[in-house]
């Protein structure tokens, strides 16, 4: 039997393996950390989470809910995983992402289907692969990429959020609540640090006039086309947000709705919020708080947070070029390219944003590979359902227009609605729809 190749042993990379040696594909893995590192990346493990310990939603009416229960129906290994290895975090799915990373490489390592080839690969083989290599693409790979699609890459910077030990937070300030009332009843799975009004404007202030770190490794990307400062919206430094305006962390990150400070039992004008990132409990990550600035900048900054002026940092925040393929020019629904049937990308690299839908597409081009060498039909997922959708945005888009995108009810198909409706009831009739969708077409095409 033909060998398949998988490049990269990301989220998309290890649930592609698992899939296809699922299906009795022998499977190789090549993985180039921890003998190349990114510079991203602190482990050799599989399935390392860079950015947040979150993997979204889990409220079934949310997008990445919906998304979620479809993995289930496709029995995703990496989401049962997220699930062995998960923390609270109110209605979010959050992980110990050391646990989490070192659970998938231990599923990976132990299939009989899989071996794992810790060498960088550099180019694209002439066999069978998918390229799922993320947005931390090696030089070289990125060449032959750009070789074989004769498309000129897209690229955007990608930043991630400080973490600090939890015996440094000064819990007389900060107290735990979730939004709303929301998660643990007795105490809340977040720790809050409530602003006043004038402590906020200073932090601001002084966010705003911060030493940023020089964008010295991205030149070659500046050179492609790419100015300086180009961000993904999704994932903002919060010193660019606080340049679009004084009050915009406040309804960004910041924004203090759902919370009341114990303290005065009012609202607080703004609120840093801290989820736990290990199972001990030990450290906890600054919620939405990518930043660009030089450590000392930021420890001084931060510092300013009310109840983290004596923090201790784990890790400080920091910047990295992310990369991604212009994927309306040059992939197919299936994820396959247009020009070669046995290849896929899967992941990151395909303008897919945020974990879940990483582990989707991985999930997909795993099954699809493996249908394509036992010469089946391949699945072209239905736009109802939010894997589809997602799929059918990132080959679809308007190539001038096209950013990353995470699973989101914009991009299913409008359902047809008589009267006018809540948010909470739409999105259960999207989510009822999604399943529902996806429960005929495998029905249908297994």
């Amino acid at each position: 039997m033909t060998n398949l190749t998988i490049i990269g042993g990301g989220l998309a990379g290890s649930e592609a393996a698992w899939q296809a040696a699922q299906s009795g594909i022998k499977v190789r893995l090549y993985e180039m950390r921890p003998i190349n590192p990114t510079g991203a990346h602190l482990s050799g493990d599989l399935a390392e989470l860079v950015c947040s310990n979150s993997l979204g939603s889990n409220l079934p009416d949310r997008a990445s809910g919906v998304l979620k229960n479809e993995l289930r129906q496709l029995n995703s290994m990496l989401l049962e995983c997220a699930e062995a290895t998960a923390l609270p975090a109110g209605a979010a799915l959050a992980v110990d992402r050391e646990a989490f990373a070192q659970l998938v490489t231990q599923k990976i390592e132990s299939h009989p289907n899989i071996e794992i080839i810790r060498a960088e690969m550099k180019e694209i083989p002439q066999t069978p692969v998918i390229i799922a290599s993320g947005p931390l693409t090696s030089e070289s790979l990125s060449q032959s990429i750009a070789k074989l699609s004769g498309a000129e890459h897209l690229f955007f910077f990608d930043a991630i959020a400080p973490i600090v030990h939890a015996e440094s937070i000064n819990m007389e300030i900060a107290f735990r609540a979730s939004r709303y009332g929301k998660g643990d009843q007795d105490e809340g799975d977040y720790i809050n640090c409530p602003f006043t009004k004038d402590e906020y404007y200073a932090f601001v202030s002084a966010l705003q006039s911060a030493e940023r770190i020089e964008l010295r490794s991205f030149e070659e990307a500046i050179r492609a086309g790419v100015k300086a400062g180009q961000f993904f919206e999704g994932c903002l430094p919060v010193e660019v947000i606080a340049e679009r305006g004084v009050d915009s962390l406040a309804f960004g990150p910041m924004r203090p709705v759902g919370l009341r400070d114990p303290r005065t039992g009012h609202r607080p004008y703004g609120v840093v919020q801290l989820r736990q990132d290990n199972l001990a409990g030990s450290l906890y990550n600054l919620v939405g708080f990518q930043t660009n600035l030089k450590f000392p900048e930021q420890k001084r900054v931060l510092r300013m947070i009310p109840g983290l002026g004596n923090a201790e940092f784990e890790r400080f925040g920091q910047m990295h070029r992310n990369t991604f393929i212009a994927s309306p020019k040059l992939l197919r629904p299936t994820l396959q390219h247009i020009s070669r049937d046995d290849l896929f990308f899967a992941g990151q690299i395909t303008g897919v944003e945020g974990y879940m839908g990483n582990i989707a597409t991985g999930l997909l081009a795993g099954i699809n590979a493996a249908r394509l060498l036992g010469g089946k039909n391949l699945h072209t997922l239905p736009n109802e359902t939010m894997l589809g959708s997602l799929c059918h945005y990132i080959t679809h888009a308007d190539l001038k227009d096209f950013q990353p995108m995470k699973a989101n009810f914009g991009i299913l198909p409008t359902l047809a609605l008589e009267k006018k409706i809540g948010k909470r009831e739409r999105g259960q009739l999207y989510a009822d729809r999604a399943a529902n969708t996806l429960k005929n077409y495998l029905d249908e095409n297994e």
